[in-house]
C-alpha cells in the first residue's frame, strides 16, 4: 500500500495541492481557524440562498414566520462547526475519518451516498450556470440553439474543473478574494429591493405543521447539508488550534451570510412571488439595467460554491476506495456532473428531480451526522491516522471491516427519518398523524444517536496518544 505519510508535496500553503486523502503532517498545517471563516463567507454569499429564502415564503408563511424559521434553521450551522473539528485531529478528509465509525468496508456505502449528494449539488449549480448563460445570450439578442446549449454545458464543466483541480489552498484563497464583491452585490440587491417590500403580503400565514415542514427544508439547505464537507477543509488547520475558535469562525462564516441572504429572498418574495427561480424570476425584483451584472456575478457565485462540492466529491471517490489520484477523481466527477447537467437542462423534470434529491439528503445525512459526532466523542476526540488508511486490520477493522453498531444505527435512523418525513414524493405515517409536520431530521438524528451510543459505548476505543500523534 502507498505510504500516505510520505507523499511528496508542494510547499505548504502553495497554490497547487498534491495530496488527496493523505495524512497532512503538522508541518503542512498552514491554515488558521479564521481562514475557514473567509472560505465559507465566499461560498455562501450566493444567489442560491436568496432563492432558499423565497422558497420559504412560497409555503404560505407570513414574513415574520419566515424570519423565525430562517433564524432557527440556520442554528444548524453549529453542526458544521462540530463536524469541522475532526480534521485537525485526524489530518485527513471526512470520509476517511468516517472509517473509524463504520469500518473501512462499512464506510463505503456512506461514501457513495456522499458522492451522490455532492454530484447532485454540483449538477444543480452547473444547470443554473447554463441557464444564466442562456439568459445572458438572450439579453444580447442571441438565440441559443441545442448545439449552443451543449457548448455552454461543456464550457461550464471545463471552467468548473479548474479551481478544485488546483486544490485546497487555491479554493480558500479564491473564495476569500470573492467575499468582498459578493458582499457588495448583496448590498446592491438589498438597496434596490428595500422600497418595494410588502411585509404584510400574506395575512394569515401557515399552521405549525407547515412551519415544521419548512424548517426541515431550511436545516437541510443550511448547516445539515454541509456537514459532510467540513473536515475536507479543516484538515489543514493546526492540531493545536482552539476548538472553540474553529466552531465560532465556521458558524459565523456560514450562518451570517445564509441568514442575511435568506431574509432578503423572503423579503423579495413579498413583491415578486417568482423569486424562487434565480434566473427567470428573481431578476424581476431589480431594474432592467441590473440584469446583466446580476447574471454575471451569479455565474461566478455558482462556480464558487460548486468548487467546494467538486473538491469534496473528488476526495470522497478516493475514500470510497477507487484507485484514483485526486486530480483524476475531480476530472471523472466533472464529466459525470456535465452529463447529468445536460439531462437536467434538456428535460422538463428538473424541479421533480431536485425534490427527490432533497428527500435523499434528509434521510441519510441526519443519521450519519449523529453517528459521526457520537463516535468522535466516544473515542475521546482521538484517532490513529495510520489505522484510518489501512485497507485491512488495525484499530478500525472491527468485523471484516464493518462496524455493525454504526450500520444498524444508520439504517434505524434512516427508517425513523422516513417515518416522519413530508414531501411531494412520500409522506411518512408520523407526519400524516401529526397533520403534515416534518420531524424527519429530528427523528433520524435522535434515533441514530441513541442506538449508536447504546451499541458502541463499550466497544469503541480511543487511539493511544502515541498512535494519534504518530506521523
Amino acid at each position: 500500500m502507498k505510504d500516505v505519510f510520505s507523499v511528496p508535496v508542494a510547499e505548504a500553503g502553495s497554490l497547487i495541492e498534491q495530496r488527496g486523502i493523505d495524512f497532512i503532517p503538522e508541518g503542512e498545517r498552514w491554515a488558521k481557524p479564521r481562514d475557514l471563516f473567509w472560505m465559507w463567507v465566499g461560498a455562501l454569499f450566493n444567489v442560491e440562498y436568496v432563492v432558499y429564502g423565497a422558497l420559504v415564503m412560497s409555503f404560505g408563511l407570513t414574513f415574520y414566520q419566515a424570519v423565525a424559521v430562517i433564524l432557527i434553521g440556520n442554528l444548524s450551522f453549529f453542526l458544521l462547526g462540530l463536524t469541522s473539528l475532526q480534521g485537525p485531529d485526524a489530518g485527513t478528509t471526512t470520509f476517511t475519518i468516517n472509517r473509524a465509525a463504520y469500518g473501512p468496508n462499512g464506510s463505503k456505502l456512506l461514501s457513495l451516498f456522499n458522492w451522490l449528494t455532492q454530484v447532485g449539488f454540483e449538477t444543480e449549480g452547473l444547470a443554473l450556470i447554463v441557464l444564466a448563460a442562456i439568459a445572458l445570450s438572450s439579453q444580447a439578442g442571441l438565440q441559443v440553439s441545442t448545439t449552443g446549449k451543449i457548448l455552454f454545458i461543456v464550457l461550464a464543466g471545463l471552467i468548473q474543473l479548474v479551481l478544485p483541480l488546483f486544490g485546497h489552498s487555491a479554493i480558500l484563497k479564491t473564495l476569500r478574494a470573492l467575499a468582498v464583491p459578493f458582499l457588495i452585490l448583496f448590498a446592491a440587491m438589498t438597496f434596490l429591493s428595500v422600497g418595494k417590500l410588502d411585509l404584510h403580503s400574506v395575512a394569515h400565514g401557515a399552521n405549525w405543521q407547515t412551519m415544521f415542514a419548512v424548517l426541515a427544508v431550511v436545516i437541510s439547505a443550511s448547516g445539515l447539508g454541509w456537514t459532510e464537507n467540513g473536515n475536507d477543509y479543516s484538515r489543514y488547520v493546526e492540531r493545536s488550534a482552539s476548538k472553540g475558535k474553529i466552531v465560532l469562525w465556521v458558524f459565523l462564516g456560514t450562518a451570517v451570510p445564509s441568514i442575511l441572504l435568506m431574509l432578503l429572498g423572503a423579503a423579495i418574495f413579498t413583491f415578486v412571488p417568482s423569486a424562487t427561480n434565480p434566473i427567470s424570476g428573481l431578476p424581476h425584483a431589480f431594474p432592467a439595467w441590473f440584469l446583466t451584472p446580476y447574471l454575471l456575478i451569479a455565474i461566478v457565485q455558482l462556480f464558487a460554491i460548486n468548487s467546494l462540492d467538486l473538491y469534496s466529491s473528488g476526495v470522497t471517490l478516493q475514500a470510497l476506495g477507487l484507485k484514483l489520484t485526486r486530480l483524476q477523481a475531480v476530472i471523472l466527477d466533472t464529466i459525470i456532473c456535465s452529463l447529468l447537467t445536460a439531462y437536467a437542462t434538456f428535460s422538463n423534470q428538473f424541479n421533480t428531480l431536485l425534490g427527490d434529491f432533497v428527500l435523499f439528503i434528509i434521510v441519510w445525512v441526519a443519521p450519519w451526522t449523529a453517528i459521526y459526532l457520537i463516535d468522535w466523542l466516544l473515542r475521546k476526540r482521538s484517532y490513529d491516522p495510520h489505522a484510518l488508511h489501512k485497507a485491512r486490520g488495525g484499530l478500525y477493522w472491527y468485523n471484516g471491516g464493518v462496524h455493525w453498531a454504526a450500520v444498524v444505527a444508520q439504517v434505524a435512523g434512516m427508517a425513523a427519518a422516513l417515518l416522519a418525513i413530508n414531501t411531494t414524493v412520500f409522506v411518512g405515517p408520523i407526519s400524516s398523524a401529526s397533520g403534515g409536520a416534518d420531524f424527519s431530521i429530528f427523528t433520524g438524528f435522535g434515533v441514530a444517536a441513541l442506538i449508536y451510543w447504546l451499541m458502541a459505548r463499550k466497544g469503541v476505543q480511543a487511539a493511544e496518544p502515541s498512535e494519534a500523534l504518530e506521523v
